[in-house]
């Protein structure tokens, strides 16, 4: 499908799963179209519904709500079931807002996802400032974990709420796609043996379909890819000057070598294996690799790269972006073929 009838097929309605950075660049009044020539302006990037032109997004309400799947009143699940007679594959869904805001109503394919017979789940989970507070290091860890044990919750109420714990695929956007692609290229963090019944559950994940995913948070393979990025400076806890915008960034570059221990360890890039899940992440802009983009955050060369990596290691890695033509429309079209097929 070329980007022209995408578009029409797209609504900018809410821009929910963008970082906080890119929010403010993309606001825009409600229900406003993108423009025909592409998904929406350059670095505009659609996020919450897939819906054809002239519908408007509609709020359906979860089957059970903020059911805690931890202590703090962050740590909060809302899961939407999909009826079957058998159990249903699942979408795990991690919204955006650079581990900052948002919430979990902030969820997008509901529509698609239930009729196909998909039950969804959407996460909250603790931010940045939290951790930061809290002296955790890197802050990243806690929005990171907390969706791994959100993952190994969902899948201790397989029986109950009638899921396939085979069949559960990652979404999200921005930050929320980085949590998922972490998620997707991480060993399994199960413990078989723990006492605790959802510590024993897998962390694995079926596939991934995403929108501006951030690949990397290694400042200096950012920089390399989009000179003008100024992003990920806050997971690893350098917050920055806040007259000075671009201090966070620059002392994160400078550190770097001192954070190497956490870079290998949270940054979905450095964790690619020949063992991990299919991925499909849409971005909104054409790839200039080396070259400064407008919304650096949500560039397409995260994706281009990401993909090169892992084609290195013989992993299918799908990209919608302005020239490429993937199998699938988008990333919900993914997922539903993906976790629907006939065979695992």
């Amino acid at each position: 499908m070329n980007f022209p009838t995408l578009s029409r097929r797209l609504t900018l309605a809410i821009f929910a799963s963008l970082s906080v950075t890119g929010m403010a660049a993309a606001k825009k009044p409600a229900g406003q179209k993108p423009a025909k020539d592409g998904p929406g302006e350059l670095g505009k990037i659609p996020m919450d519904f897939w819906l054809a032109e002239g519908e408007q997004p509609v709020k359906i309400p979860p089957t059970l709500a903020n059911v805690p799947y931890g202590t703090d009143k962050l740590q909060a699940l809302d899961f939407w079931k999909a009826e079957s007679d058998k159990p249903t594959p699942l979408v795990f869904f991690i919204h955006g807002g650079a581990w900052l805001a948002n919430d979990k109503d902030k969820v997008a394919g509901l529509r698609k996802y239930l009729p196909a017979g998909i039950s969804v789940v959407s996460i909250n989970y603790r931010f940045l400032p939290q951790a930061f507070a809290a002296g955790v290091k890197p802050p990243v860890k806690w929005p990171l974990e907390d969706a791994a044990r959100a993952l190994q919750f969902v899948r201790s109420k397989a029986a109950e709420w009638n899921i396939d714990k085979t069949r559960i695929g990652a979404s999200g956007g921005s930050a929320g796609a980085c949590s998922s692609l972490w998620l997707a290229f991480h060993d399994d963090m199960a413990e078989p043996k723990s006492n605790d019944p959802v510590s024993r559950e897998s962390t694995r994940l079926m596939c991934a379909g995403l929108v501006g995913a951030q690949t990397s948070l290694d400042p200096q393979q950012m920089k390399e890819w989009t000179p003008n990025i100024d992003y990920g400076h806050r997971a690893f806890g350098f917050n920055g000057d806040k007259s000075d915008k671009t201090s966070g960034f620059r002392t994160f570059l400078e550190n770097r070598d001192k954070i190497l221990p956490w870079i290998k360890e949270y940054s979905p890039y450095e964790l690619v294996t020949a063992d991990d899940p299919p991925v499909y992440i849409h971005y909104a802009d054409a790839p200039a690799i080396g070259k400064s983009h407008p919304n650096a955050t949500h560039s397409s060369n995260f994706g281009v790269k990401l993909q090169e990596k892992m084609k290195s290691v013989g992993v299918e890695c799908q990209l919608m972006y302005i020239g490429a033509k993937p199998e699938y429309s988008d990333p919900v079209e993914f997922l539903i073929a993906r976790l629907k097929a006939t065979k695992l």
